[in-house]
């Protein structure tokens, strides 16, 4: 009787270290993929940093082409005024 008590414990640990050798293989997939969102969630950030900085530098050349063309209009004396 000791033997089969002793023989269903060691099947019941058995089972259990099978359960968690795919536990674990399921935390290392898990973890590759956060690892891969986290990536790419960086580059993104980058992305959308690098969009900003265009943006900002197409406001400031749109600013100077404004300026430009309104000293353009002053020496040929053009008024919006009509």
């Amino acid at each position: 009787m000791t033997d089969n008590f002793e023989h269903l414990i060691l099947d019941h640990l058995r089972g259990m270290r099978t359960d968690l050798a795919g536990i674990k293989e399921d935390v290392r997939e898990i973890k590759s993929r956060v690892s891969f969102v986290e990536h790419n969630l960086s580059a993104l950030r980058l992305d959308a940093t690098h969009m900003v900085a265009e943006d900002a530098a197409q406001h400031l050349r749109y600013d100077r082409m404004i300026k430009r063309i309104e000293r353009v209009e002053q020496r040929l004396d053009l008024n919006d005024e009509s």
